[in-house]
C-alpha cells in the first residue's frame, strides 16, 4: 500500500484546479480564465483499495503580495511545500520558460518532483519540443510530463509515474471520503465560481462568499449566502438593474450545488458591502482565509 501527499504549485492560470478535477474525476476546485480563482488550499483524496491513497491539494497561484488576503494565499503554498511527499509542478507550455524556470527554482524543494507541461493542446507547432527540451534534466524534476488537463491527455501515465514516487503508508483517510473540506466550503465557492463567469474586471477579485445558513429538510437544502464586496458600485452592479444579474448568478449557483450535492436547493443571496476586507485581519478569517 502506497500513500502519500501530492501537491500541485504553479502560475496562477497554469491549469491546477482543473488538473486536480480532472484526476479525481470531481469537481472540487472552482475554474475561471481569470487569475487568483484559487484561494484557499483545497485536498481531494483519490483511493484504490489496498494499492494507494493520494491526497492531492490544488494550492493557489503563486503571487506577489499586495494585501492580507494575498499573504494568506501564499501562507497555504507555503503549508503545502511543508508536507509534501511528491510536489507536481505545472507549466502552462505557452509561459515564458525562464520566468518559470526562476520560480521552480526558488521553491527549493526537497521531495520527488513531477514537471507538468499542460496545455499541449493549445501549443503552435515546435513549442512542447522546445520546452521539454528547455525542462529536461532540470534539477528540481525527477520526470517531465506532457498532458492536457482540460482534454484529459496522457492522464493515466502521469497518475502511474505519481504513484511509483509515493512512499508506502496507510491510507491518512477513509476510502469513501473525497476530501476533508466541509460541505458549506464548496458551496460558498460554487457561488464565488459565477461572480466570475458573469462579471469582468475587478469585481471578482473584490468578492467574498459567506454561508450564513445551511439547514437540510425533507425536501431540499436551504442555503443563504451573503456575497460580500468593497464598494456600493460594485453591489449595484451584482445586483443589476431590477436585480436580473443576481437572480441569474443565484440560478447558475443553484444548478451546480444541486448537482454537487445531489438534492434540490433553495437558495438565497444578498449582496453586502465591507470596505477593505482583503486587507482586515477580522472579515479575513470570518470569511474563512
Amino acid at each position: 500500500m502506497k500513500s502519500g501527499f501530492v501537491n500541485i504549485f504553479g502560475k496562477p492560470n497554469a491549469g491546477k484546479s482543473t488538473l486536480l478535477n480532472a484526476l479525481l474525476g470531481e469537481k472540487l476546485a472552482i475554474v475561471s480564465p481569470k487569475v487568483q480563482t484559487t484561494r484557499h488550499r483545497i485536498k481531494g483524496f483519490l483511493s484504490k483499495p489496498s494499492e494507494y491513497q493520494i491526497v492531492f491539494s490544488d494550492t493557489p497561484g503563486i503571487i506577489e503580495s499586495k494585501y492580507k488576503l494575498h499573504e494568506r494565499m501564499m501562507a497555504a503554498v507555503k503549508s503545502a511545500l511543508e508536507d509534501a511527499d511528491v510536489a507536481l509542478l505545472i507549466a502552462d507550455v505557452n509561459d515564458d520558460f525562464e520566468e518559470l524556470n526562476a520560480m521552480f527554482s526558488a521553491l527549493k524543494l526537497k521531495v520527488p518532483t513531477l514537471l507538468i507541461l499542460n496545455k499541449i493542446d493549445q501549443a503552435h507547432n515546435g513549442r512542447i519540443a522546445e520546452a521539454a527540451n528547455f525542462f529536461e534534466g532540470k534539477p528540481y524534476a525527477n520526470k517531465l510530463i506532457k498532458v492536457s488537463a482540460l482534454h484529459q491527455h496522457h492522464l493515466p501515465k502521469l497518475l502511474n509515474a505519481i504513484v511509483e514516487l509515493l512512499p508506502e503508508g496507510v491510507p491518512f483517510y477513509s476510502e469513501d471520503d473525497l476530501s476533508d473540506l466541509p460541505t458549506k466550503f464548496f458551496v460558498s465557492e460554487l457561488i464565488r465560481e459565477k461572480v466570475y463567469q458573469l462579471f469582468h474586471d475587478e469585481i471578482p477579485y473584490h468578492v467574498a462568499v459567506m454561508i450564513n445558513e445551511y439547514k437540510e429538510k425533507e425536501t431540499l437544502v436551504k442555503i443563504q449566502a451573503d456575497i460580500v464586496v468593497q464598494r456600493e458600485t460594485q453591489k449595484a452592479i451584482i445586483i443589476g438593474q431590477n436585480g436580473t444579474m443576481i437572480k441569474q448568478l443565484g440560478t447558475l449557483a443553484r444548478q451546480d450545488i444541486e448537482k454537487f450535492i445531489s438534492q434540490k436547493v433553495f437558495l438565497e443571496l444578498f449582496v453586502k458591502v465591507k470596505p477593505k476586507w482583503r486587507d482586515n485581519e477580522l472579515q479575513l478569517k470570518e470569511f474563512g482565509y
